[in-house]
């Protein structure tokens, strides 16, 4: 079977609008291209994008020899209700936005002709989701043509039997019967073992076998070839386990999961799911510390999972975010109840062969696991996906407190309430005052409203009450892992009180990091954590965000506010204080500190739960001297000691979470954290100094060249001449690109007035910083970018390699 990208000149029209179309390449998402306004139907949800149906056409001609070959395509993911046509004819519908899904073109193609397929996706009923879900063909789309004998679609399948011996089990399911021979492949392409399938099925042993861990993420391919047939799939030598004695082990050996919860968009690039973006987004993240991600609320894509084996990045694909009970009026619970078992299959079979893949999720935040109902469904996917896939644990993370409070009524959608909202929204329009109006909070966003108003403390209190754990204990016994969010509070006790229990903190706070290591540490059944965010992402806008009116003129969440600012890393990939945390906490640094924007101190500031912190990992805040701020430093040891400009501004010992905390006052300099263990001997030390007073423009390429198939990032910086950034600096850049595209520009701010967009070629500076993601011409040999400023120009080269 041949496998080409589809990806290339496709027609493009918003349905209902007169226009010819415009030529796009994929992946393509629609809405990001949309204005921003107040007349959003999806509001905050989604970033205030307007929202549309649109359609998507292309021709391809078709040999006469096709006839006696079989063609499928394959859609990675569509957003959403996608309907296929070829030739004028129905050929496939999915409803689901996430999953990929195969289309058997055969009964539709015409032989020696050019034909054309069509693809509908419907986004215009809103609200339709509680984040930005983009829209469009927003994923790869492939062509497979094989021979009517052939390998299907995902059906070569590898499972690991043992590590000692290396064992793999094969299985291989074809159109017709007869013999399968198997080769198995090392990274540097020698033959490291064969064998030949007998009833599809077959064992290999693998002699001298490295083994797939998340510190040694070691690949073999494999080939099968099926008479004139082939398929190829690389896999990982890894088993998973997960005992109440033993806790979650890879290979035999405990494994933490210090995981981060992401969305699937890529920030300023929106839903599009470049190979590049995907990949740059796991390695930003392991670089912060993680070893595990949660695709929250939905399966991942197949770049993804590619990029996770090949970096040792584990992951757990969650397969949706409502079951039978609405978040918003038209979301996937009118679909769930007659397509979950296929959207379950899809997802195991994208997934089988991926070693990062160690759990799925079934769900997140779905009340209805408060329900006899709901404990059933729990019950029924956990088993149907141990009958798919027997290798891997499943979970569901419950928002323990929302159960509870859901099962008193509070919260929970019903049309009625979603009619009234609308009609109120409609009257708040007429009359000019939509900025004032109020909508009911319903599910997690209910949640969400609460905690951000009323402190993470007290969301996390609530999980400890009895009827909190009355809501969830029975949905917990129906799964292999129970999936807490914000419950940290409750582990100690339940650990008591359900010895065989697994905890997992599937959505916690970032300030709860040290909390959670420590007690882990103690005990195995609590197996890891995926903190609420790893890296920002679009929609529910400003839920996170802690920001000063400097860069938002208006807190709240109204038109204005379009991503979350929810993130370890903010959606251009920077991070702050918080990613400094993280890699302390999860030991890749033994110390770290930052300072609180010295200019907006102690001003209010946008509020959130999920913050811990808006320090940032700067001493540059020239001009600053003499003013008042805090510095966090962030250590695992006893204490720790703040020196600026060589005189110490005190010893503090490290609280609770991990951290001390200096209220000082800034001067230009150098400033240094010093670490002491309990005998007062000093551990750790770094320093941070404050930059020139010349300010520049400064482009840096993320990589010094591309190849002609990734994406070429570039930060743009206020910089001294050494380089070193300057956040107080800021003012409008306009870039310029010869050798390839803009795709993208902008900037890591939760706020960005709507009439700016990332389409555009200037982009505000945000705390000195912004991004351009350029998409290299098919013959360049070079990238140039070039930037005008109001402190000075600035041009860089990347080359461009064959």
């Amino acid at each position: 079977m041949t496998a080409t990208l589809f990806n290339d000149n496709w027609i493009f029209t918003r349905i209902g609008c007169d226009s010819e179309g415009e030529k796009v390449d994929l992946p393509h998402d629609a809405m990001i291209h949309e204005k921003r306004s107040d007349d959003a139907l999806g509001e905050h949800n989604i970033g205030w994008f307007e929202a549309y149906d649109y359609e998507y056409t292309k021709t391809f001609d078709v040999p006469e020899s096709w006839r006696e070959k079989t063609v499928y395509f394959e859609f990675e993911g569509v957003y959403k209700c996608a309907e296929i046509f070829i030739n004028g004819e129905k050929a496939a519908f999915r409803p689901y936005g996430y999953i990929g899904f195969f289309v058997c073109a055969d009964p539709f193609l015409k032989y020696g002709e050019t034909n054309e397929i069509k693809v509908t996706v419907k986004n215009s009923d809103q609200p339709n989701s509680r984040w930005y879900s983009g829209a469009g063909i927003y994923r790869d789309v492939l062509l497979y043509v094989a021979d009517k004998r052939h390998i299907k679609p995902n059906g070569l399948k590898i499972k690991t039997l043992s590590t000692a011996p290396a064992t793999v089990e094969v299985t291989v399911e074809t159109t017709g019967d007869g013999e399968c021979g198997l080769v198995v492949f090392g990274p540097d392409g020698e033959k490291a073992a064969e064998s030949v399938t007998c009833g599809g099925k077959a064992e290999i042993e693998i002699q001298g076998a490295e083994l797939w861990s998340p510190s040694h993420p070691y690949l073999y391919k494999i080939k099968a070839v099926y008479g004139d047939d082939a398929a190829e799939s690389s896999f990982g030598i890894r088993t998973v386990t997960c005992t109440a004695e033993r806790g979650f082990e890879i290979n035999g050996e405990r494994v933490l999961i210090n995981g981060a919860c992401i969305h699937h968009d890529n920030g300023i690039l929106g839903a599009c799911a470049y190979k590049t973006a995907e990949e740059r987004k796991v390695r930003l993240l392991k670089e912060t510390g993680y070893n595990a991600l949660r695709s929250a609320h939905n399966p991942c894509s197949k770049a993804l999972l590619e990029a996770c084996d090949r970096l040792g990045m584990l992951v757990m694909d969650e397969y949706v975010d409502v079951w039978y009970i609405h978040k918003t009026e038209y979301d996937y619970v009118n679909y769930f109840s007659e397509w979950w078992d296929k959207d379950l299959k899809d997802m195991v079979d994208k997934d089988y062969n991926h070693p990062c893949v160690v759990m799925y999720s079934t769900g997140n935040e779905v009340s209805e696991t408060a329900q006899k109902k709901g404990i059933e469904w729990t019950r029924r996917m956990t088993d149907y996906l141990h009958a798919l896939d027997d290798t891997r644990p499943v979970t569901c993370g419950i928002n323990i407190f929302f159960n509870f409070l859901s099962s008193m009524g509070f919260g929970v959608y019903s049309d009625k309430k979603a009619k009234k909202a609308a009609a109120k929204a409609e009257k708040a329009k007429a009359e000019a005052q939509r900025g004032k109006k109020k909508k009911k909070k319903v599910g997690s966003e209910f949640f969400n409203t609460i905690a951000g108003i009323l402190g993470d403390k007290f969301m996390k209190w609530g999980a400890t009450l009895h009827g909190s754990d009355v809501k969830t204990r029975d949905a917990f016994a129906n799964m292999d892992v129970a999936g807490y969010n914000y419950g940290i509070l409750r582990y100690e006790k339940d650990l008591k009180r359900y010895p065989d229990r697994l905890i997992l903190g599937s959505e916690t706070f970032c300030k709860d990091t040290f909390a959670y290591t420590k007690l882990a540490e103690k005990n195995k059944r609590i197996i890891g954590d995926f903190v609420w965010a790893g890296m920002d992402y679009l929609g529910e806008a400003g839920i996170g965000a802690w920001e000063y009116r400097q860069y938002a003129p208006a807190f709240g969440s109204g038109a204005g506010w379009i991503t979350a600012g929810s993130g370890r890393l903010d959606i251009t990939g920077r991070g702050g204080g918080e990613a400094a945390y993280t890699r302390v906490m999860y030991g890749l640094d033994k110390l770290a500190f930052a300072a609180v924007p010295v200019d907006t101190a102690f001003d209010r500031h946008s509020p959130s739960a999920w913050k811990m912190t808006n320090a940032k990992t700067s001493w540059s805040w020239n001009g600053m001297n003499g003013r008042k701020t805090s510095v966090e430093v962030y250590s695992r040891d006893f204490e720790v000691e703040l020196i600026i400009n060589g005189k110490s501004v005190g010893v503090k010992k490290i609280d609770a979470n991990g951290r001390a905390v200096f209220k000082t006052k800034y001067y230009d300099g150098k400033a240094t954290a010093v670490a002491y263990g309990k005998d007062g001997a000093e551990t750790a030390c770094v320093s941070m100094k404050t930059a020139g007073d010349e300010t520049v423009l400064s482009l840096l390429p993320e990589k010094e060249a591309v190849t002609a198939d990734e994406l070429c990032y570039v930060r743009i910086a206020y910089t001294d001449a050494d380089k070193t950034v300057k956040p107080l600096a800021r003012g409008d850049v306009k870039i310029k690109v010869t050798g390839g595209r803009l795709i993208a520009l902008g900037n890591g701010c939760s706020y960005m007035d709507i009439s700016r967009s990332y389409d555009g070629d200037v982009t505000d500076t945000y705390y000195g910083e912004a991004l351009a993601v350029i998409k290299p011409f098919a013959n360049a040999e070079t990238i140039t970018v070039s930037g005008e400023s109001p402190y000075s120009d600035a041009s860089v080269e990347i080359p461009v390699k064959r």
